[in-house]
Parts: structure tokens; sequence; C-alpha cells
């Protein structure tokens, strides 16, 4: 018997009743795995910010041994990478050093591209590209330090002045940010103190780079043959038609620019982290784990770096210099340059600006100057030695007074 018009439209309503809740229960089931993504994404985060926030009880890593340890961990590991980062490009000849610094900012901007990735994407603050761009403008005078005066004395001397003025500006709020207190501040006084006198000390250290042993000179640290099979015979750059007067000169000068530049790179950073409580500011609810600015920063690297490229390659005529044989030694150095920055981050967060300035700006003197003393003979002479000795020993005791100022 057919079905009258009233069952077929009840027959109609309870077809589309089921439609509607098959409907309902995926989109449910949508939200439900939705919610599963992000509840696993908030887990790895609060694993990450766990080393800085402490467990649900309430404990504070920053303030137990875990997190002093870690973030001294972090410290050293810094002084021993920026102490060393040039060494594998040191043999090799980069000109005058534009297109060195390009090939060093690619490969950190790819250190940092990978700690992005780790860390999920954490939002991106323009404003910490900033401090990247003024890192970039000191790190162009590297080459023609390096040439002039010597990896030792001229890390030694951009790293002094780099504590000066990453000391300052976080101790005294320079620029906006909030001044930073240390548990105990007579020594951090003193530790900041001993290691501008260290500066002072070095600046009577002589330094002669034509002095390498020639079997040092004719074996590079990484052999150069896979990447230039060719015999390029390279162009005397400004730097080696100076007098070594006015080579001493001009490195030094150089060396207090690029430390001014690079003491003033994180001052976007905290910038953003100190403001980010405030709520009539644009930078409410930023993130306060330094890590999560790092892709920021060296994005901000890499552009500027890249822009004065550019204008070098304009300046000449669209034939600059290019040294082939430099490019995966450049590339090393600036793996090297990207995780000790990376961890000076890290160390930052649990240690503040104040503790970690003196420590790593001031530490990669001892290892650079062993460099230079050891492998490439660019500081000779007994006098010299017992100036290195006494230096060596007033940044050891900077540093620890400027560590045990935390505790």
């Amino acid at each position: 018997q057919p079905w009258s018009r009233e069952e077929r439209g009840l027959l109609a309503e309870r077809s589309e009743s089921q439609r509607k809740s098959s409907s309902t229960s995926r989109e449910c089931r949508c939200r439900r795995n939705m919610l599963d993504f992000h509840s696993g994404e908030d887990d790895f985060r609060a694993d990450v910010y766990s080393w800085t926030e402490g467990d649900d009880t309430g404990t504070n890593v920053e303030n137990n041994g875990t997190g002093l340890a870690i973030g001294f961990t972090s410290s050293m590991i810094s002084v021993v990478l920026f102490g060393s980062n040039f060494v594998p490009v040191k043999k090799f000849d980069t000109g005058d050093g534009m297109f060195f610094q390009w090939v060093l900012c690619a490969s950190i901007w790819l250190v940092s591209l990978v700690v992005n990735l780790i860390l999920r994407c954490p939002k991106f603050w323009p404003l910490a590209m900033v401090g990247g761009c003024v890192w970039a403008t000191g790190n162009i005078t590297v080459v023609p330090i390096v040439k002039t005066i010597g990896i030792g004395l001229g890390l030694i001397l951009w790293a002094s002045v780099n504590l000066i003025t990453g000391w300052a500006t976080s101790r005294f709020g320079i620029f906006g940010i909030d001044p930073e207190e240390a548990t105990k501040p007579i020594l951090n006084y003193i530790g900041a103190a001993l290691s501008v006198l260290s500066a002072v000390i070095f600046l009577f250290v002589k330094s002669d780079i034509s002095s390498a042993v020639p079997s040092l000179e004719s074996t590079p640290l990484l052999r150069d043959g896979v990447i230039n099979s060719g015999n390029i015979s390279p162009d005397e750059s400004w730097v080696d038609k100076l007098p070594p007067p006015r080579k001493r000169l001009i490195g030094c000068s150089l060396a207090v620019l690029a430390g001014i530049f690079y003491g003033s790179s994180f001052i976007p950073v905290l910038y953003i982290k100190d403001h980010a409580t405030s709520k009539y500011s644009m930078y409410t609810g930023a993130s306060q784990f330094d890590l999560d600015y790092v892709f920021a920063h060296f994005t901000g690297i890499f552009l500027m770096s890249t822009v004065y490229f550019l204008i070098y390659c304009a300046v000449m005529k669209n034939h600059p210099k290019l040294y082939p044989e430099a490019i995966l030694p450049g590339f090393i150095s600036g793996v090297l340059w990207g995780i000790g920055n990376c961890c000076w981050f890290l160390a930052n967060h649990y240690l503040s600006a104040i503790i970690t300035f003196p420590i790593i700006a001031a530490g990669p003197g001892f290892i650079a100057a062993m460099w230079g003393v050891i492998v490439f003979k660019e500081i000779q002479g007994q006098k010299n030695y017992l100036l290195l000795g006494v230096a060596f020993c007033v940044i050891l005791a900077g540093s620890l007074c400027t560590a045990f100022s935390k505790m």
C-alpha cells in the first residue's frame, strides 16, 4: 500500500534529522581533533617553558640550582663557540669581507630556522629584527679587524666594548628597557669593572699577523679543494695596502665600533619583554622566553647583511670580489656563531643580561688569544705573554664576581 503524504513527510523529516545529527557528530569529532592538536602543541610549549616557569607546585627554576646550572652552562658554551667561530676561516683569503659576511649571515639564519621549527614557530615580532640589523652592521667590520690586528686582540677589544655597552644598557635601563638588579650588586659592579680593566691591559698586547709559521699558512684548518677547484689569484684588498701603524689604528677603531653595535643588539628583545605586561603596549602578552625571539633577530641579521652586500655589488659595478674557497669555512663559522648566540639567549633568560654580558663578552678572549698564541703565532714575546697572563687573571676574577653576584 503506497505511503500517504503525511507518512512521506515524516520520513523526510526523520532523514533530515539523521543527516543533521551525523553532520553535527562529524563537526564535533573535527573540533575534538583540533583541540587535541592544539593541546598537544600547548603541551610541547609547556614542556619548553617548564624550564623557566617551574612545575605545578610553584617551584621557579630561575631561583634554584637547575636554572643557574643551565644558565652558566649555556654561557660557557657561548664563550667557547664565540672564541672559536672565526678559526675555520682564518687561513682563507676573504678579501674585503663583504662576500664572507653574507655567507656567514646566511648560515646564521639557517640555524635560527631550525630553532624556530623546534619551538613550533612562536609569534614573530618585527622589532626584534632591529637588533639583528644592528649586529649585522657591526659584523661587516670583522674581516678588516682580523686582517689588521689579528683574531686574538681584535676579538678581545670588541668583546670588551660589547661587555660595557650591553651591561650598562641592562643595568641602568637605557633606551626604554627596565633596569635590572643583581642579588649582590657590589659584586656585579666589581665584575664589570674588572672586565673593563682587562680591556685596558689587552691594549698593550702587540700582535703581528704576518709572523705566522709558513707551514701553518700552507696548511689551512679546512681544506678548500672540494669547493675551489680552480687556481684563483685573489686581488689585494684595501686592508692589505695599509702601513702597519695605520693598520693598528684602524683595526682598534673598528673593533670599538663593532663592540658598541654588538652590545646594543639585545635591546629590542629586552624592550619587547619589558613591555609585555603593560596593558597599553602593542607588545602586551609577548613571550618571556628569550629563544622565541631568535628567528626574528637572526632574520634581521640576514636581511641587513644582504642589503649591505647588494650595496657593495652596486658600488663595485656588479663585479664583486667573490672568494669560493671561503664559502664552506664561512658557513661553518656561521653555524658556530649561531649556536653560540642561541645559548646566549638562553643564558639571558636564566641569569639576566647584567650577569651574562660580563661573562660571555669577556670570556671568548681566553679562547681567541690561545688560538692566536698557540696556532696562529700572532702574539709572541715574553712581555706579551706576561700581559696576557695578567689579563686572563683579571677576566677570570671579573667573571667569578659576576657569577657570584647572582647567587
